[in-house]
């Protein structure tokens, strides 16, 4: 397609987007009395305007029923979790019994190590890239040195080349077959939360399981972002969070998935509770524990139906949608955003420099040489919301529920002015 950067083209492409309306299903912050344009989905999605039914139904069932509401409210709180697996499923690429909904990202990346981190004397080693988000690190160097390990003996960070903005491929698997035999788990960030980059997780769980690693994803920048195929990739697990492309809300539950091949398999290592046991059982109250053979094995308590019902309700509209209509008007967005910001550089002093590799979701990730933290603030006092990250990169997120491409050329005007008006 040959863009144009003008509102007029900018109409029309909104004019003829399938998922335009969908605009409206959302609510959007104000400033100076306009909708913002809002590039953080990558952090928080909005919320649905559907979410507010979702969450005052269980609320009506807990005034009304109370303890009942486990039973008898119309969306049983027992099981309301399950309602989500097969729509996950569809947005990863799994089986519904190979997802689970519960606790929140870091705590289910530290339960699955307990299952896929067995490190041994010789075969003791774990992979991931430079400058993880900060989380994982810290989730990576406490498992290590729980096992009486070094993290610096232990953990290999895959670096980026001198100069470079982005990892390359062959030299991640260069480094699994070079760590061979010492190599135990393989845990990346499947879409980089800095740069925005997407790995190649197929390849890269083929190597690591090659040569005898388990290999897991970080997935909080992946999910409701790219189209996933975690069964088929051969992954051995993953986790994600909700609330940044899956518009859950603040801090809501966490999904993972786990491949069928570890389901039901007796005397798997794994910190167990009475949630994971099989339905039928639960209630006796037994001594032994006796696991479901889905992914449902890996929960500890009853889940938060609370912090679920607004994952049910996003989940409802990504049903409606679908991954391919979803990311077929990403792949459009996000080039009409480049093409802005590149026509935008032609008319300033500064210079852009877009991080983010062709491999791509949502984000594209932009040096501002020239600029400082002003024109960030200027953006933000202008409605365009914004991530600044030091020493000078934004990051864009349209995402394509609910962003229109009249925003996106509204941003390179406003951009152009804070840089013109200095």
């Amino acid at each position: 397609m040959t863009f144009q950067n003008t509102l007029e083209f900018a109409k029309e492409l909104d004019a003829s987007d399938a998922l335009a309306h969908y605009r409206n299903e959302f609510h959007y912050p104000q400033v100076n009395g306009k909708d913002v344009i809002y590039f953080t989905g990558n952090s928080l999605g909005l919320q649905p305007k559907r979410t507010q039914k979702f969450v005052d139904e269980v609320m009506k069932d807990w005034r009304e029923l109370a303890v009942e509401g486990h039973f008898y409210a119309d969306k049983p709180w027992w099981d309301y979790h399950e309602r989500l697996a097969e729509g996950l499923g569809k947005v990863v690429g799994a089986k519904p019994e190979e997802i689970s909904v519960m606790n929140t990202l870091t705590v289910n990346l530290h339960l699955l190590m307990v299952s896929f981190y067995r490190p041994t004397e010789k075969r003791f080693k774990i992979i991931c890239e430079e400058k993880a988000f900060p989380s994982d690190q810290y989730m990576l160097q406490s498992q290590v040195r729980f096992h009486g390990l070094d993290p610096k003996d232990a953990i290999v960070e895959v670096k980026k080349r001198d100069g470079e903005h982005a990892w390359r491929t062959e030299d991640i698997i260069q480094k699994i077959n070079e760590v061979g035999d010492e190599l135990a788990l393989v845990l990346m960030g499947g879409v980089n939360y800095y740069n925005g980059q997407v790995l190649d997780m197929k390849a890269i769980t083929k190597a690591g399981k090659d040569v005898g690693a388990f290999v897991g994803w970080d997935l909080a920048h992946g999910v409701g972002n790219i189209k996933l195929r975690l069964h088929e990739w051969d992954a051995d697990f993953a986790a994600w969070c909700s609330y940044k492309y899956m518009n859950s809300g603040p801090g809501n539950a966490s999904g993972i998935f786990i491949h069928e091949r570890h389901l039901g398999k007796e005397g798997i290592p794994r910190f167990e509770g009475w949630w994971g046991a099989k339905k039928e059982t639960r209630f006796l109250m037994k001594p032994e524990f006796d696991p479901i053979e889905t992914a449902d094995a890996w929960q500890l308590s009853n889940p938060p139906i609370l912090s679920i019902a607004p994952y049910l309700a996003s989940l409802e509209i990504f049903d409606e949608v679908g991954m391919d209509a979803l990311i077929k008007k990403q792949k459009t967005i996000v080039a009409f955003l480049e093409f802005v910001l590149y026509e935008i550089d032609k008319e300033v002093d500064s210079t852009f420099e877009i991080i983010t590799p062709a491999a791509r979701g949502c984000q594209l990730s932009v040096f501002l040489h020239g600029e400082g933290k002003s024109i960030f603030d200027y953006l933000m006092k202008k409605g365009v919301i914004t991530d600044w990250r030091e020493p000078n990169v934004i990051r864009l997120a349209p995402a394509p529920l609910y962003c229109s491409y009249g925003d996106m050329y509204r941003f390179g005007q406003i951009l152009k002015a804070g840089i013109q008006d200095k």
